[in-house]
């Protein structure tokens, strides 16, 4: 999670919205990225996005059998599901959908578990790793120049 907040801050630092991610299969690190969607604009460049992306090209499949991820903000229903069809195992999540919602990002509130679980899809999510931490990046965002929601 450390990776994915210093990757978030980062992002935020070079004008990107307040979204990190890092993706592990057993002791390798696959990618570190953060949310693009300013940058590239392309509304689908989330941070589990781009990660799930650049994982991919690293082991070249489609597929990240297994892999471990952490995202500083709890999966839109759009993230988990690219998550789910990437077959990866376990989601750590930090802030929730409904931080996000708080600072200004038009979320759909509709928890990642139970988008999961009403889909049978097998990915485990696990809430509030460091939390506080990655509640702070919506401020250190919101407190610089570049501050644009979607």
């Amino acid at each position: 999670m450390r990776l994915a907040i210093e990757k978030c801050r980062q992002g935020i630092d070079d004008g990107n919205t307040p979204f990190g991610c890092a993706i592990a299969q057993g002791d390798r690190i696959l990618a570190v990225s953060h949310n693009i969607v300013w940058a590239t604009t392309d509304i689908t460049a989330h941070a589990e996005v781009t990660a799930i992306r650049a994982a991919c090209l690293e082991l070249g499949d489609i597929h990240l059998e297994g892999a471990m991820v952490a995202t500083t903000c709890e999966p839109c229903p759009m993230c988990a599901s690219a998550l789910h069809w990437a077959r990866v195992g376990t989601v750590y999540y930090g802030a929730t959908i409904a931080d996000a919602a708080e600072a200004g990002f038009n979320e759909l509130s509709v928890p990642a578990e139970q988008l999961m679980k009403m889909g049978g899809s097998n990915v485990k999510y696990v809430s509030d790793l460091l939390r506080e931490p990655c509640r702070e990046l919506f401020a250190y965002w919101k407190s610089g120049p570049n501050m644009r929601s979607y």
